[in-house]
């Protein structure tokens, strides 16, 4: 007996079963609201399809089309090919401009999650109106991420993946750096010399100096009503 005899190889996925695992991912994307992720569309498919290269396929299928497939933090949309975006555009349902303050802090909390409102107004040098991070957090674009275990548990914020989908991001890391900021014009040409854009947190996942968010802290943040029942 050949010990060295090479091991069994998975049978071949019949072509007919990745076309339809194809139409089916598709169709799964076409119809929701939100990214989809690749663990909903494989319990969804046939066992043993790899989700990844059919996701791989219709991106490239839908590359010079009029809707491009697009992956957002691990999970996939359909959204309007960037240079056609203003053609649909439509005044009266554009978001709400940011102000300056605004996009100083969603910045802020874009590069330097998770952060607390303190160290955010530390950064800026001036106070944080709860108005502001109000109009981030009303936007889907800021969350509440959990508790720094400091004195007084100060809430940490961070994005969220409508962040990132409202921008054209696929991940965090694709954030501008420095020299991309000072030509959009976003970084004075004064800034010191030693300034650096930090790298992005690239996890979800809490860090060590952080507490999960709990059904209390909830109901102190106005999240929910005494007792855990929503306002709603």
């Amino acid at each position: 007996m050949n010990d060295d005899a090479a091991a069994p190889t998975a049978p071949a996925i019949d072509e007919r079963v990745l076309r339809e695992a194809e139409r089916i991912a598709e169709a799964l994307v076409f119809a929701s609201a939100q990214p989809v992720s690749e663990g909903f569309i494989a319990e969804r498919v046939a066992q043993g399809v790899d989700i990844s290269s059919i996701m791989q396929r219709l991106k490239t299928d839908y590359a010079m089309r009029g809707v491009n497939l697009v992956q957002v933090d691990g999970a996939w949309a359909f959204r309007t090919a960037a240079d056609l975006s203003f053609v649909i555009r439509r005044d009266d349902n554009e978001a709400r401009k940011l102000s300056r303050a605004a996009l100083e802090v969603l910045a802020i909390i874009a590069y330097h999650q998770p952060v607390t409102r303190a160290e955010i107004e530390d950064i800026r040098g001036v106070q944080t109106s709860k108005g502001t991070l109000d109009v981030l957090m009303e936007s889907g674009w800021v969350r509440f991420r959990g508790r720094r275990r400091t004195p007084g548990r100060p809430v940490t914020l961070g994005t969220t993946r409508d962040f990132l989908d409202h921008f054209g991001l696929e991940e965090l890391r694709d954030l501008p750096g420095l020299e991309e900021l000072k030509g959009a014009g976003l970084l004075s040409g004064r800034i010191p010399a030693n300034f650096n854009v930090p790298s992005p947190l690239m996890s979800d996942e809490l860090t060590e100096d952080e507490d999960p968010i709990t059904q209390m802290d909830l109901e102190e943040l106005g999240l929910l009503a005494p007792g855990g029942a929503s306002d709603d």
